[in-house]
C-alpha cells in the first residue's frame, strides 16, 4: 500500500453571500487546494486546504507539492511514521503556519487512503465513540446583519433541523451586540443551543464586559473573545465568566494546545484540521483534551472532520459550514439536530470531479 503520486488541483468556490466578522475582512469566495495521494493499492486519498478569498492559495499549493518527494514510496498504513518524517523535513522552516498546513493536507489524505485500502471508516480505525454527532449551523448570522435579519435567519436554520446555531459578535458598543444576541435567542427559543463567536476581535476587558451581559442568554460557548496568541487574556475571560470559552482554531499541533492548557485559556478546544497538522495530530489533541476532561470540537472542514468527531468520547458539537459541500459527491443530512457519521471507507467523502472541473482555476 505505497504512495505512487501526489497531485493537486486549485479551485475557487463562490460563497452564497459575502462574509464579515470582527476581523473586518469581507470574503466572497474560498480558494481551495485539492490534494490527491495515489497508491499502488488502487485507491486515492483526498483532502484539501483553503484560504478565504483565495488569498495566497498558491503558497499552500507550493508547500504541499514540495513534500511530494518525502512521501512517494511510503506505506500509507504507517501514518505516524510518515508524519514524523514530514515533521523533520520542515524543521528548518518551522512548525507553524504554512508548513503545518502542507503537512496536514498530506497526512489527512494518507488517512483517507489508509481507510479506503483497508475498507474501514477512519472513525472505526480510531475507535468510534458514536454513530451520529450533534451539529450546529455556522453558515451565516454574520456581523453585517441587522437584529431582524439575524432573527429570521436563525429561525430558518432551526426549521432545517439544526438544534444549535452560531452567530458573530463584534460591534463597537456592547449594547449593539446584546441587542443582536437577544434577537436571535428570542427567535430560536430556550431549547436551541446558541454560540457566539467574537472572531478574535476584543480586548480581554471588553470581552469580560460583553460576556457578563450575554450570560443572560444561556450561551453554549463564547468563542475566541481575544487574539488567539493572548493566552493569558483568554484565561482572564474564562475565569471571569460562567459561560465556557471556546478557542484553538488557529493553534498548530499538540504543542499549541499544550500552551493553551497551561494558561487555562479555554474550556472547549476547537481544532482546525488544516492548522493543527492533519488527522494524526488531531488525534493527539483529542487525547490530550480527554486527559484533562476538556471537550473538543472541529473548526470548519465539516466533511473531513465528521469521522473524527465520531471517534472520540470527549467530542461535542460538529461545526457545519457548507462552503465546500458542492465539491463532494456525498451530501450531509441533518436529522433531529444530528449528522450520521459515515460508515464508508476512509473519511467517507469523495470529490465530484465534474464539480471540481466547474470550479477549477488551473
Amino acid at each position: 500500500m505505497r504512495v505512487t503520486d501526489l497531485r493537486t488541483i486549485v479551485v475557487e468556490v463562490p460563497l452564497p453571500r459575502p462574509t464579515r466578522n470582527s476581523s473586518g475582512v469581507s470574503n466572497d469566495r474560498v480558494g481551495c487546494v485539492l490534494v490527491f495521494v495515489d497508491t499502488d493499492a488502487g485507491v486515492t486519498g483526498e483532502s484539501f486546504l483553503f484560504t478565504l478569498g483565495g488569498r495566497r492559495i498558491e503558497v499552500l499549493e507550493t508547500m504541499v507539492r514540495s513534500l511530494k518527494p518525502a512521501i512517494v514510496g511510503e506505506d500509507v498504513r504507517y501514518a505516524e511514521r510518515i508524519w514524523e518524517r514530514l515533521w523533520k523535513e520542515l524543521y528548518f522552516l518551522g512548525h507553524k503556519g504554512v508548513t503545518v498546513f502542507g503537512l496536514a493536507a498530506i497526512d489527512t489524505a494518507l488517512w483517507d487512503a489508509k481507510g479506503k485500502a483497508l475498507g474501514q471508516s477512519v472513525a472505526h480505525l480510531l475507535g468510534a465513540a458514536r454513530d451520529r454527532v450533534p451539529v450546529y449551523c455556522s453558515a451565516g448570522l454574520w456581523l453585517s446583519a441587522t437584529p431582524d435579519e439575524l432573527a429570521a435567519e436563525a429561525a430558518g436554520y432551526v426549521a432545517e433541523g439544526f438544534r444549535g446555531v452560531k452567530m458573530r459578535v463584534g460591534k463597537t458598543h456592547v449594547e449593539e451586540d446584546v441587542e443582536r444576541v437577544a434577537a436571535v435567542r428570542r427567535a430560536i427559543g430556550p431549547d436551541v443551543s446558541l454560540m457566539c463567536d467574537a472572531s478574535r476581535g476584543f480586548t480581554a476587558d471588553h470581552a469580560i464586559r460583553l460576556g457578563r451581559r450575554l450570560e443572560d442568554f444561556d450561551l453554549t460557548w463564547f468563542e475566541e473573545p481575544v487574539a488567539p496568541y493572548d493566552y493569558h487574556g483568554s484565561a482572564r475571560v474564562a475565569a471571569a465568566l460562567d459561560t465556557p470559552i471556546a478557542s484553538g482554531e488557529t493553534e498548530a499541533t499538540r504543542y499549541g494546545f499544550r500552551s493553551m492548557l497551561e494558561a487555562g485559556a479555554a474550556d472547549i478546544w476547537m481544532a482546525d484540521l488544516g492548522r493543527v497538522g492533519g488527522v494524526t495530530e488531531f488525534v493527539k489533541v483529542a487525547h490530550l483534551a480527554a486527559a484533562h476532561d476538556i471537550a473538543i470540537s472541529n473548526h470548519l472542514f465539516t466533511e473531513q472532520s465528521l469521522c473524527l468527531m465520531g471517534a472520540f468520547g470527549n467530542a461535542t458539537w460538529l461545526e457545519f459550514m457548507p462552503w465546500t459541500a458542492r465539491l463532494y459527491r456525498e451530501r450531509i443530512a441533518v436529522e433531529d439536530g444530528h449528522i450520521a457519521v459515515p460508515d464508508r471507507p476512509g473519511l467517507g467523502f469523495t470529490f465530484d470531479m465534474d464539480a471540481v472541473d466547474r470550479h477549477r482555476i488551473r
